[in-house]
Parts: C-alpha cells; structure tokens; sequence
C-alpha cells in the first residue's frame, strides 16, 4: 500500500509500526525502511527483506535530539560536540548503545548510528512512530538506493506494510558516518557531509 504522506498517513504508519510493521519512508536522504528499533521481529524482518549481513548494524533516525539518550549510554565530548554542530543534519553519530538497544541493531558491536534529520517531514513522521525509526535504505543489498516511492514498491511489491510516498529523494548521496565513541572520532562514510568540514569543527 502506498499512501501520500498527511496527517492521515502518519497516524497509519504509527499504527503500523505500533503492532511490529515495516513501512518505507523518504529519509533527509533516501528513501528508508522503517521499524521500531526495540522490536526485534520487525529489525529482523528488515534485515530478511534486504537480504543483510548480520555482521551490518543498523542505523536509527530520530525524531528530537531529547531522544538520543534512549540509545546512546553515555555520548562522548566528541559525540556531543559534533551532534550540537551539525544536528539537525545529515550526519549519522556512532556512539556506545544502551544495554537494551537490540543485537539486531547493533548487530554484536555494543554501538548504534543515530541521526537527527533537518527535515521537518521525516521528523513528524518519525514523532507520530514513537520519537525512532530504522532507518536502513530501502533496497535490497547491493542494488541502488531506492529515490522514491515507485522504487521501493519495484523493489519488495507487497513484502512491506506500507510506503509513505513523499515524492523524490532529496540527496543523491546519503548521510556522513562518523564513529565518536572514543576521543577521536573516525569517519566511516563520507556523504553530504564532508569529513574536511567535520574536522575543521574538531579543531
């Protein structure tokens, strides 16, 4: 089923991850599939309908900044300096989980990716899903980022419970990764966000 995104969208997309669901939905970048983080099921359903290593974590998006501590034990000063530059923003932040946080998400690291993006958008449809979403595009492994609704409907027909359809992707590249559990942060993926801008932030 794909749904234009409104109001009524957003409260079937909660209803939908409320009892276990997977949606698809058009993340700060591409287009992303959606579960609740904390419901194992549905994290390995995900990873069943991408065909994913159990070896990848998986990303989260959030909906307000207050939401990060439900994942991230303890945030390093590296980790809250570069959440308080560049978020919102397309930057994904590992830091050290929460004991609860699922192996399924952080797939035995003892870490997550958290991102707060600068769309107002994706942040009330995150919101209307409980404040965090995974986040993992919406793509089988190895095949193209879906960039918009009719793409993810190509890609898995009706293995999903629902697409959110909020027209084009926009970014052609996805979110910067960066490691800041420890006091140096690493960078594990440059995208929208240059590692040289990163680390004139870090001084």
């Amino acid at each position: 089923m794909i749904l234009k995104q409104s109001e009524q969208a957003l409260l079937k997309a909660a209803d939908v991850i409320t009892r276990g669901g997977v949606i698809a939905f058009r993340t700060d970048t591409f287009y992303g599939l959606g579960a609740d983080p904390f419901n194992r099921q549905a994290v390995e359903r995900i990873k069943s309908l991408k065909s994913r290593e159990e070896s990848k974590p998986i990303l989260i998006v959030l909906s307000d900044y207050d939401q990060v501590h439900r994942f991230i034990d303890e945030m390093s000063p590296a980790f809250e300096l570069l959440a308080r530059a560049f978020w919102p923003g397309a930057l994904t932040l590992i830091g050290r989980a929460q004991a609860n946080v699922p192996d399924e998400i952080t797939a035995g690291t003892k870490t997550v990716g958290v991102r707060l993006p600068n769309d107002d958008k994706v942040r009330a449809l995150v919101r209307a899903c409980g404040g965090a979403l995974t986040a993992t595009s919406a793509n089988p492994s190895h095949a193209a980022p879906a960039g918009n609704a009719h793409s993810v409907q190509e890609y898995f027909g009706d293995a999903i419970d629902l697409i959110i359809d909020d027209g084009k992707a926009t970014s052609e590249q996805p979110s910067t990764v960066v490691d800041a559990t420890g006091d140096s942060p690493k960078l594990i993926r440059e995208g929208v966000l240059s590692w040289a801008e990163i680390q004139r932030e870090l001084g």
